[in-house]
Order: structure tokens, then C-alpha cells, then sequence
């Protein structure tokens, strides 16, 4: 019997636009590369796209899991799909059959439901992929997550009640702490979150700016405890990844915000990269950069616990890596904590005089402390930062775990997926 795709029809993978926050979760998750992006929209390459299904549950609005039943002459392609403003609606019965699709192929690959496949490599074995690893479920223990409240046709308003550069004074890479306050408008928010910031005009076409994703830095009570607030850390975007000038729209517009301005929000969203609950957990925290706000929020809720006498055992390891230490946020107060709280350990890749370090280096030196970690089935580990960064990590923890005669291929890696206590959020 000839299949839907013999006959030249296709179940075509698709994002809606509309509500995709540009997060690339997406992107960072493909093991293909079937997922590209510009400035505006995210794009599936139906020539790449081998329906491997690795994007859909990390997704934290469901902008991922579209299909369109389309002739496979006719799948939309990169360029078109950059200038969608939404979705395609379906093709009718009429429009298939001028294309040479047969109302039995339609329905056949409509009807078909899309298998999960695993990349191979052109030699036939799975190459290394770092992004396999991360669990898409949250930890057990975890609380209740609300997401999507507000989107982005009906943004709320939050109003600035805090800003500061939390990089040292002077260090002309600034990096700020922002405060918005909610007001009376329901806004619950756990460590781990993310929300979106819509900036106010249009971009270069003349459309509305589309939102940019943020990590929560707060606790789940607010950045001042039972206050309807949440903080954010954002660095000002003044050149790209290549060194070339440039203004980040959403980061310059925030860090130049004043207090008392209105400031459109969508959210909160992120299921999955939450913190457990049960009092034997321990959090292993590896960052870079911004990647440090869920960070901040997972210990800064870990402490406040503490204080109030409510939380006892489980320990708190902290990597964070930054070119240099004058550009790391929140280094005072990182230096405040108590030693008995949390270990942290610093990795700074640019300073004068001194070899470069990251955090991958820090988890090697770490191994005789990680290792029982990683066996304890009350561990949790979250990596967030920049996407160069993932690997590498990845690498130095099945490193670690090789080195003590764990199996991490078999064993020690699916289990933290499997029960959620190994999460990605790099971008």
C-alpha cells in the first residue's frame, strides 16, 4: 500500500509565531539542526526535520507542536516561514487536489501519528548529544507550576520598583538587577521561571517587537518577601557573539528603565527546570553569566528557608563562570553567604595574568565530592548559560562519573532524565 509520503503529501512540522517567545529551547534542543532562527521568527527546515519529537515537551508555550498536511513540493520553506506573522491556516481538499493529493493521502498522513526517531551519525552510531540528557519533567517534589497566564495578546502590566547595576561601578559591561512589582494582579512565580518582556515600539519593518525570555532571580515569595514581585538579571547587550557593535532591543530598554515606568509582561512559563522541595535534596548549580538569576532564586528561597528554621540537610554546590570577576553578578553577596550553606566555586576564563578557567575545569577538580552525588538519588543538578557552554559540562560530568566506574551511558545520565534532576536551560 503506497504511504502518505510515496504519494507526495507530508505532515509538515511548524511554530506558530503568534506565541512562540523566542527562547530557543528549541533550536538548542534539536539534534538535527533541522531548527533555525533571525531576528523575528523560529523556522523548522522540512528537509532536516526527522520528526525525532526531542523539541515538543521542553517547549514551555507549546509554539512547537504544529503540523500542516502539505504536498512535499509545496512544504513551506525557511524564507517564507521567517515573514509569518501566524500560521497558515490548513490547506483545503481543494488545494491538495490541485496539487496532485488525493483526499485518501491527505487523510492517511493527517491521520498518521508522528513516531519519535533517533539521529544517527553518517557511521550509524548516536553522536554525543549533550541535550538528550536534559529532563523534560520537573523533580518529583516540585510545586505546582501555573504557566501562560498572560500572553502576548494580553500582556500584563508590571511597574518598576528596583534597579541597579550589580556588576562592580565603573566595569563597562553592566550587567542589572530589575524589580517589577505586579500590584494586585495575581503573578505567581517558582525558582526556575521565566518570563517574557515585551518591548514598547516596532522593529525595523515596522511591527510590533516580539517578546524576550528572562529568567526569574526571586524566590517564589517575591525579591522582597511576600511582596507580588519578581527580579530579573539582565545583562546590556552592546555587541554580538562575534564582538560587532550592536543594541539589544529587550536588554537595553530594561536596563535603561526607570522606577515607577510600566512594563509589559507575558508568562510566566518553564514547567520542568523547577527546584524539589523535599528537605534531603541537593542542588548542584552550574552558570554562566545571566545564567546565575534561577540560581540566585534557588538559593536565595534555600536560605530564607533556613533562617526561618523550616529546612535542615541537603546540600547546595554552586559553579559559576565569567571572563572576569568584575563582570560576575552578585559577587558580593555571593561572598557573604555562610560556608555551611552552600560551596560555591568561581571559574574566570579572561583574567589578567592567570590561566583561563571554566566551569567544566571546576566540576574535574570537584570530582571526589560530585561523584556521590551524582549517585544519590536526591541529587539535582541545573545548567544555565550560554549554549558553548553545555557540552562541556555535559562532558565533565560523564567524565567525573566514568572516573569513579559509574555508567553514565547506561545508567547515572537516563536516570537523571528520567526522574528529572538533570535540567538544561542554555541558549
Amino acid at each position: 500500500m503506497e504511504t502518505a509520503s510515496e504519494a507526495g503529501v507530508i505532515k509538515q512540522h511548524l511554530i506558530d509565531p503568534e506565541i512562540c517567545i523566542r527562547c530557543n529551547t528549541c533550536e538548542a534542543t534539536c539534534p538535527v539542526g533541522a531548527i533555525t532562527h533571525d531576528d523575528r521568527n523560529y523556522v523548522v527546515r522540512a528537509d532536516v526535520c526527522n520528526y525525532c519529537m526531542a523539541c515538543i515537551a521542553p517547549c514551555p508555550t507549546g509554539s512547537i507542536d504544529n503540523w500542516r498536511t502539505v504536498p512535499k513540493v509545496r512544504a513551506y520553506d525557511i524564507a517564507e516561514q521567517l515573514t509569518w506573522d501566524e500560521l497558515p491556516p490548513e490547506l483545503t481538499p481543494e488545494q491538495l487536489a490541485a496539487e496532485g493529493v488525493t483526499p485518501e493521502a491527505a487523510a492517511s498522513v493527517a491521520a498518521e501519528p508522528v513516531l519519535a526517531v533517533k539521529p544517527e551519525s553518517a557511521a550509524g552510531e548516536a553522536p554525543f548529544n549533550s541535550a538528550a540528557f536534559g529532563a523534560s519533567v520537573p523533580p518529583w517534589s516540585a510545586a505546582h507550576a501555573y504557566t501562560n497566564l498572560f500572553g502576548p495578546k494580553n500582556p500584563t502590566t508590571a511597574t518598576v520598583a528596583g534597579n541597579v547595576n550589580c556588576t562592580e561601578a565603573g566595569f563597562h559591561n553592566q550587567t542589572h538587577h530589575i524589580v517589577l512589582d505586579f500590584g494586585a494582579i495575581p503573578f505567581p512565580v517558582l525558582e526556575g521561571q521565566s518570563i517574557g518582556i515585551v518591548p514598547p515600539g516596532v522593529d525595523a519593518n515596522g511591527r510590533p517587537h516580539v517578546a524576550r525570555q528572562y529568567s526569574v532571580a526571586s524566590p517564589r515569595n517575591g525579591e522582597r518577601p511576600g511582596y507580588n514581585n519578581v527580579s530579573l538579571t539582565v545583562k546590556r547587550v552592546t555587541e554580538d557573539h562575534h564582538g560587532r557593535p550592536t543594541r539589544g532591543v529587550a536588554s537595553n530598554y530594561l536596563c535603561d528603565l526607570k522606577v515607577g515606568d510600566a512594563v509589559q509582561v507575558i508568562g510566566p512559563f518553564g514547567q520542568s527546570f523547577l527546584m524539589p522541595n523535599h528537605p534531603k535534596s541537593h542542588i548542584v548549580m552550574i552558570c554562566t553569566g545571566t545564567g546565575s538569576a534561577p540560581m540566585r532564586a534557588m538559593t536565595e528561597w534555600r536560605r530564607r528557608l533556613r533562617k526561618s528554621g523550616k529546612f535542615e540537610g541537603g546540600k547546595l554546590m554552586l559553579f559559576f563562570g565569567a571572563r572576569t570577576r568584575e563582570e560576575l553578578p552578585y559577587f558580593g553577596p555571593l561572598q557573604s553567604l555562610p560556608k555551611d550553606f552552600i560551596d560555591i566555586n568561581f571559574a574566570f576564563s579572561r583574567t589578567p595574568g592567570q590561566p583561563k578557567k571554566y566551569v567544566q575545569d571546576l566540576l574535574h577538580e570537584r570530582a571526589v565530592d560530585l561523584v556521590p552525588l551524582l549517585s544519590d538519588p536526591n541529587s539535582h543538578f541545573y545548567v544555565c548559560g550560554l549554549k558553548a557552554m553545555e557540552e562541556g559540562v555535559l562532558l565533565a560530568l560523564r567524565d567525573v562519573a566514568v572516573g569513579a566506574d559509574l555508567d553514565w551511558d547506561a545508567a547515572i545520565g537516563p536516570a537523571l532524565k528520567r526522574e528529572g534532576r538533570l535540567h538544561l536551560e542554555t541558549y
